[in-house]
């Protein structure tokens, strides 16, 4: 039986195809024995702050699954500068899809969240149970509170509407196709791109944002598509999961590693004017795990393919 449920091959759209996570995404899917049909869609030919749009777009595919990459991301710096716009800006994608979604009950949703909806002081691991428990760290609260909006909207529209909608928290995420903005970028690709700038300049010093203390979790992209594929014609009955690696490293040791990839000579300075985030953020992938999925990319081998795609397509 569960070999012929495996053996279903699904219509899938995917939202947000043009980004770090839908470019990988669509790759992965592409050449899933599940899929049979794949539905890239980017705002050029659906608005998803358009509710008509995104509805018009289901009718026409009447897809067997939706998944939702689309989001309005940032660094520390870009979500405590543009915090109306992260707040309205991911509000309205996820509360469109989720409310066109009420009309289509047999249309499944994965729905990617972030892993800062947990609190700032809840334990590490974080576990699933820790959703709802206390304060926010408050450098992207905005970005945190419409992923949380989602979560509870597509909860209850499972339950009084009969839908099925998984919502998966990955842990912080790089790869191709990043954004290596100086500014706006995450952390992984921030560092990519300044370094490897200094590296071209021979430039003798590299200042890090904050002490450098801080442990971070990081996921190559190509393992949280493969975890979506891998969720495929699965009947799951949790609407949150966490996605990680399990492994954590601190900031200083994270630059480091980059620094031997890149090839970069100087020293690496602190600058403690700025601010580290939450101190530690580590999720608990207990669950997902004892479903079957584990990451296999690990940290180096990802930092040098993202290397990699930088010099190709970006530097």
């Amino acid at each position: 039986m569960n070999s012929l449920f495996q053996m279903i091959k699904n219509k899938v759209i995917v939202f947000g195809s043009n980004g770090l996570v839908g470019n990988s995404m669509c790759s992965i899917l592409s050449s899933s024995d599940k899929v049979s049909n794949l539905i890239p869609s980017t705002r050029k030919d659906t608005n998803l702050e358009n509710k008509k749009e995104i509805k018009d777009l289901l009718l026409e595919n009447n897809p067997d699954y939706v998944i939702n990459c689309a989001a309005k991301v940032g660094g520390i710096h870009a979500n405590n500068t543009y915090r109306a716009d992260f707040l309205i800006k991911n509000l309205k994608i996820n509360l469109n899809i989720l409310d066109v979604l009420i009309e289509f009950p047999n249309i499944k949703l994965i729905n990617l969240g972030s892993s800062c909806i947990y609190p700032l002081n809840a334990p590490n691991p974080l576990s699933e149970e820790s959703f709802l428990s206390g304060k926010l760290e408050p450098t992207n609260s905005p970005y945190a509170i419409a992923k949380i909006t989602a979560i509870e909207l597509g909860k209850e529209i499972s339950h009084q509407y009969g839908s099925n909608i998984i919502n998966l928290m990955p842990t912080n995420l790089y790869g191709p196709n990043d954004n290596f903005d100086p500014m706006n970028s995450h952390v992984i690709p921030g560092l990519i791109h300044k370094m490897h700038l200094a590296k071209v300049k021979n430039e003798k010093e590299f200042k890090i944002w904050g002490s450098g203390k801080p442990l971070r979790e990081f996921l190559y992209v190509d393992d949280l598509s493969e975890c979506v594929e891998f969720l495929i014609n699965k009947n799951i009955e949790y609407d949150l999961i966490n996605v990680g690696s399990g492994i954590e490293i601190s900031i200083n040791d994270l630059a480091n590693l980059i620094k031997n990839i890149i090839g970069y000579n100087g020293d690496i300075l602190n600058d403690k004017n700025m601010p580290d985030g939450n101190p530690r953020k580590l999720l608990d992938s207990t669950l997902i795990n004892s479903l079957g999925w584990k990451s296999k990319t690990d940290l180096e081998t990802g930092l040098k393919n993202t290397y990699s795609w930088y010099l190709k397509n970006t530097a």
